[in-house]
């Protein structure tokens, strides 16, 4: 099966992420598509299994297969964590629907270590353009305050927000290049220390609900292998084994 196939037939959830999402898009944003396929079990019958992820087809459009978003999302992810929770859903079947039933399951105080250990490395790299360029990328260094506003307020709340509301104007001052590179650093330093803080006391679990996420995967998984059981289409590599019976048997080639 070709991977757009995966993705045109069987996404169980697909949602637009980026600016749009957070509350930040002008004029000239991209829309950024995200989704979760469900590649059908059959398929991992094969000794070539199915893709984990798949670019495209659409411009801007990305998507993993259910298994891969889930263990992500284990191990909270923060571009998969804040892809289950956008505000602009596009499309979702009964088993999306159960996929973002759980989005509690996957939130646990491991993002504290996620999201900070990431905004570090995206910091650093936004240090170094301002010593080669003498100025970062000021697009993403709105979003590198986002993101750590995000997660002081989610270890604080215990809910994933994206839509950055009363944030907005200031957020996109930062990326106007309007706002001191010496000023972000004190934003992003002492955000820092506010979700170093939130995780002391922080309503969520220490560990993410493994057991039934696991649970459900298994579900969908045997779900699919039934209606492939039950399919009045026959499988492409059904036919092929018919068509070798029908020619007098199952020949072996050395």
């Amino acid at each position: 099966m070709q991977s757009e196939a995966l993705v045109r037939d069987h996404t169980i959830y697909a949602c637009v992420m980026g600016s749009r999402a957070f509350g930040l898009a002008t004029d000239h944003s991209d829309t950024d598509r995200r989704g979760v396929f469900l590649a059908p079990t059959p398929l991992y019958w094969r000794f070539e299994k199915p893709p984990t992820h798949v670019e495209g087809p659409a411009e801007e459009q990305f998507s993993w297969e259910l298994e891969r978003f889930c263990s992500l999302a284990l191990r909270a992810n923060p571009n998969i964590l804040e892809c289950l929770h956008s505000p602009l859903v596009e499309h979702v079947d009964d088993t999306g629907r159960e996929l973002l039933s759980l989005r509690g399951a996957f939130l646990s105080r491991q993002v504290h270590d996620t999201f900070v250990r990431y905004a570090l490395t995206q910091r650093r790299k936004l240090e170094a353009d301002v010593r080669r360029h003498g100025a970062p990328r000021w697009k993403h260094a709105m979003h590198l305050l986002r993101l750590l506003a995000s997660c002081r307020d989610l270890l604080r709340t215990g809910e994933l927000t994206l839509d950055v509301g009363e944030l907005r104007t200031p957020l996109l001052a930062v990326k106007h290049g309007e706002v001191p590179w010496s000023e972000v650093q004190s934003r992003m330093t002492r955000l820092a220390a506010e979700a170093d803080e939130a995780a002391t006391r922080s309503p969520l679990p220490p560990e993410p609900d493994r057991a039934r996420v696991e649970d459900f995967l298994e579900r969908t998984r045997r779900a699919s292998a039934l209606e492939a059981v039950h399919a009045p289409e026959p499988d492409p590599y059904d036919e092929v084994v018919q068509g070798v019976v029908r020619d007098g048997g199952v020949r072996q080639r050395g």
